[in-house]
């Protein structure tokens, strides 16, 4: 089964469901699943030794309040570093340990880009994967390396997309978001209102899905929904999977 099935609309757990557990942890990610969720979204940086990781931030003041880098530990001496009895996951034990999940990959730094595509290609899981990245250049090297896989659009493109729709340039529109599967962005970045009617339109002519993030409180979840986006980044997916169960592409 691909990345876009089944049918949207989505709900797409941000770093797993982290209410008794902790981010981007195979129990984040079980705990997601267990309440209905079928897409993770989650981050990738890379550690000293090329291994593939999922965490959002380059250092671990998060994880344990040291700033030590995660490119500067091998796997091991990450994994070392627990927290209430979890680690931080690679890609290939995410993808291998939920085999029913589809994940959601923002390659954070550049230099992970290569990790990231070997430990989707060691589980077989190109089909299962929506590779991101905010640099155009990671974006397209992670098109070269894995170009069965499904790809978002770099920041750049939609800068340039919402350019060309203010312009009503529809065939470079086209152009801009030929090789893109999605577009996701948050509903407002620097005043700018990026998901209008108009521009959430125009992006859902050229592209398979539109998601939406980080939206947390159910009735503005509700609010997108109705909108039309088809997917929902939260990090309260407990809250979101009841509203797309009522759509009947969503129906049992």
């Amino acid at each position: 089964m691909g990345y876009f099935e089944p049918a949207p609309p989505r709900i797409l757990a941000h770093r797993g469901l982290a209410i008794d557990v902790p981010e981007n942890t195979l129990a984040a990610f079980r705990a997601a699943f267990d309440v209905g969720v079928t897409h993770m979204e989650t981050d990738a940086q890379v550690t000293k030794d090329d291994v593939a990781v999922l965490w959002h931030d380059e250092s671990l003041e998060r994880w344990d309040g040291t700033k030590t880098r995660i490119r500067d530990l091998t796997l091991g001496e990450l994994q070392r570093r627990t927290r209430q009895g979890q680690q931080i996951s690679t890609v290939a034990e995410a993808l291998e340990t939920l085999p029913e999940a589809k994940f959601n990959i923002d390659v954070k730094d550049p230099d992970a880009a290569a990790a990231v595509c070997d430990g989707i290609k060691w589980v077989e899981a190109e089909q299962r994967v929506l590779l991101t990245a905010f640099s155009e250049r990671t974006c397209r090297e992670l098109r070269k390396l894995l170009p069965l896989s499904y790809h978002g659009a770099s920041w750049q493109r939609i800068a340039k997309a919402l350019f060309a729709i203010a312009r009503r340039d529809e065939r470079h529109l086209a152009k801009l978001l030929s090789d893109c599967d999605a577009i996701q962005v948050p509903p407002k970045m620097a005043r700018i209102e990026l998901l209008t009617p108009r521009r959430l339109a125009a992006y859902k002519r050229h592209v398979k899905e539109v998601h939406v993030w980080t939206i947390n409180d159910p009735a503005e979840m509700q609010q997108w929904l109705d909108a039309g986006v088809d997917g929902v980044v939260t990090d309260r997916a407990d809250r979101g999977i009841p509203l797309v169960s009522r759509f009947p592409s969503n129906s049992p």
